[in-house]
C-alpha cells in the first residue's frame, strides 16, 4: 500500500502559494514573465559557460582528461549568452518556443503521474480525485500548449503565458487543498 506521509503536506502548501504567485504574475504581465525567464536563462548560460570555459583552461594547464569538453561547454554557453543579449527578441522568441514544447512534454508526463499517483492513493484518502482533476489539468494544458505551437506559434507566446498562469493558479488551489486534506488524515 502507497503512504503518503503527512509531514509533506507542508511541501504541498508551499508549492501550492508559490504556484498561485506565479500564475497571477504570468496573467498580469504575460511579456514580462516570458521575457524575464529568457533573460534569467541567459545569465545562467553565460555563467555556465564562463566557469566551464575556467575549469577546461585549468584541466588543459594541469594535463587532466577531458578538459576539451569543458571548453566546448563553455564556448557554448557563452555563445547563447552572448546571442541573448544581442538579439534579445529573436532569442526570446526562440527560447519560448523550445521552453513551451519542454513544458507540453513536462505536464504531459507530469498530468500522467499525478492520475497515477491519485489511484494508488484512493485507498488511503479520501476525495484523492483533487491529485487526479490536477492530472487531468496538466494533461489539458499540454494539449493546449502542443495544439497552439502547431497552429499559431506567433500568438503561442502571450497565450502561453496566460495559459501558464491559470493553470499555476489553478493547481496551486488544488496543492494547498491536498495539502489541508494530507493534515486531516489519520
Amino acid at each position: 500500500m502507497f503512504k503518503l506521509p503527512r509531514h509533506n503536506a507542508n511541501w504541498f502548501l508551499l508549492r501550492g502559494v508559490l504556484a498561485i504567485a506565479f500564475g497571477i504574475v504570468a496573467l498580469l504581465l504575460p511579456g514580462t514573465a516570458v521575457l524575464a525567464a529568457a533573460l534569467v536563462f541567459a545569465a545562467f548560460t553565460f555563467a555556465d559557460g564562463l566557469f566551464s570555459t575556467i575549469t577546461g583552461i585549468r584541466g588543459a594547464r594541469h594535463h587532466t582528461e577531458r578538459w576539451g569538453w569543458f571548453i566546448f561547454n563553455g564556448v557554448v554557453g557563452l555563445a547563447v549568452g552572448v546571442l541573448f543579449v544581442i538579439w534579445p527578441l529573436m532569442s526570446t522568441m526562440a527560447y519560448a518556443f523550445l521552453l513551451v514544447a519542454f513544458m507540453a512534454a513536462f505536464y504531459l508526463a507530469t498530468g500522467i503521474g499525478q492520475i497515477a499517483a491519485a489511484i494508488r492513493l484512493r485507498k488511503d484518502i479520501r476525495n484523492e480525485w483533487v491529485l487526479g482533476f490536477l492530472g487531468v489539468t496538466g494533461l489539458i494544458l499540454a494539449a493546449a500548449l502542443i495544439y497552439l505551437l502547431w497552429t499559431s506559434p506567433a500568438l503561442t507566446l502571450l497565450a502561453v503565458a496566460w495559459l501558464i498562469g491559470a493553470y499555476a493558479l489553478v493547481s496551486g488551489v488544488l496543492l494547498i487543498a491536498l495539502s489541508f486534506r494530507l493534515r486531516r488524515r489519520d
